[in-house]
């Protein structure tokens, strides 16, 4: 049975977005990943967006998430990726572990700068995840 993880971040429009993406992508067979945000902005940020797209990473239902959408799912891992989230995340009442791997906001910046967070979550994030729950 696959294991489900939260990627939560403040906005949830970028960072969560991407590592949401990129844990479906490439550990899809062990884990089921969602994002969410403490503030959630409504909308995914288009540089990001544009970035998964080409990657061949993005999925139609990702979408921007307020985090009482998800409090009541089962999560056996919750991911805080801003440290923002890491100080005013939630109490879940079902999640077994969280755990914080923070990552730089590239919002706003050069496209580099985007890839280079995509590169640091494959690098430092999905490792992790993998050894949690695969």
């Amino acid at each position: 049975m696959k294991k489900n993880v939260l990627v939560l971040c403040t906005g949830n429009s970028c960072r969560s977005i991407m590592a949401e993406a990129l844990i479906n992508a490439k550990l899809g067979e062990c884990v089921d990943a969602q994002s969410s945000g403490v503030k959630a902005s409504g909308s995914v940020n288009s540089t990001a967006k544009a970035l998964l797209k080409h990657r061949g990473l993005w999925r139609e239902d990702y979408h921007s998430k307020v985090i009482e959408t998800v409090l009541d799912t089962a999560f056996d891992l919750v991911v805080t990726v801003c440290d923002h989230a890491k100080e005013t995340c939630p109490m879940f009442p079902k999640a077994v572990k969280t755990i914080h791997v923070g990552f730089e906001d590239p919002s706003g910046k050069a496209e580099e700068e985007y890839v280079k967070t995509l590169y640091l979550i494959e690098q430092e994030l999905l490792p992790v995840i993998k050894e949690e729950l695969c």
